[in-house]
């Protein structure tokens, strides 16, 4: 079965375009990208063309990158102040000289809707999230649509970022699956994940993940974008993989459409809180 993230995502979007014409609210957000870096630049594009079509207004604030991180801080500190913006999206990542921890921390905890301050992200290894990082929360509801349990679920992470691995580690946990996150210096790599009921692949190496790493039958869940010859591929060695695995997600067309449509959601929701 291939996990269609796309036509999830626009299923999603549908019933959130109908949600904002009902409220009478109109939601804001606002991106701010810092640089030219080719592939930020388009994936702001499609977010503000995301929003769009929703019905939730944004503002696109473009930052040199040879800038400061003082410079970045006065323009998040101006969308804080603004009570028009629901949302902040800071694009990541950000040029080495800016100090990345410092301006996460610096956007406002109820309009952090990329969900990566610390107080947001405790709240979600507490149980008792706000706002999750869109690209794990967009996986769960993408396995919710196919009704794929997670309950009792083993679940193994490969890769343990801040913005993927950890808070897909808390949802799984929050959800009553029994998870195993592993990293580079997990011994013994592919016998970790062929205990996956559910694998999901966050390392960034494009066809990092072979057949004989996963078990038949698995749910298998590729975050990874990569260049190959070309091609965007996933972490995930698809056409292998797919013979398999009971479930896999396509690169691209899987989880990349779910991670804007929860930042839609998030958004709307900020907006709800607000008013």
């Amino acid at each position: 079965m291939i996990l269609d993230g796309k036509t999830v995502s626009e299923k999603r979007l549908e019933l959130l375009k109908e949600e904002i014409g009902e409220s009478g609210l109109y939601p804001r957000l606002a991106t701010v990208i810092v640089g030219n870096d080719p592939a930020s630049q388009m994936y702001v594009r499609m977010k503000h063309r995301a929003c769009e079509r929703v019905g939730i207004g944004s503002i696109g604030i473009e930052i040199p990158s040879d800038t400061t991180t003082e410079k970045i801080l006065e323009s998040i500190a101006k969308l804080n102040r603004d009570t028009d913006i629901n949302g902040i999206l800071l694009q990541l990542p950000l040029p080495g000289q800016i100090d990345t921890d410092r301006v996460i921390n610096a956007v406002k905890t109820e309009k952090d809707v990329d969900g990566f301050h610390p107080t947001n992200l405790g709240l979600l290894m507490s149980g008792k999230p706000l706002f999750s990082p869109c690209t794990p929360k967009g996986i769960m509801n993408l396995l919710a649509d196919y009704r794929i349990p997670v309950a009792g679920a083993r679940v193994v992470i490969a890769g343990r970022s801040i913005d993927v691995g950890r808070p897909m580690a808390a949802l799984m946990t929050n959800a009553d699956a029994t998870i195993t996150i592993c990293h580079s210096r997990t011994r013994d790599l592919p016998a970790e994940l062929r205990n996956a009921d559910i694998l999901i692949s966050a390392v960034g190496k494009a066809h990092f993940i072979t057949p004989e790493m996963v078990k038949p039958g698995a749910v298998v869940i590729d975050v990874g974008i990569n260049q190959l010859n070309g091609k965007l591929v996933g972490d995930v060695d698809f056409d292998a993989v797919k013979e398999v695995a009971s479930a896999i997600t396509p690169v691209p067309g899987g989880v990349g459409p779910m991670t804007i449509a929860t930042l839609m959601e998030n958004t709307f929701f900020a907006a709800t809180r607000m008013s």
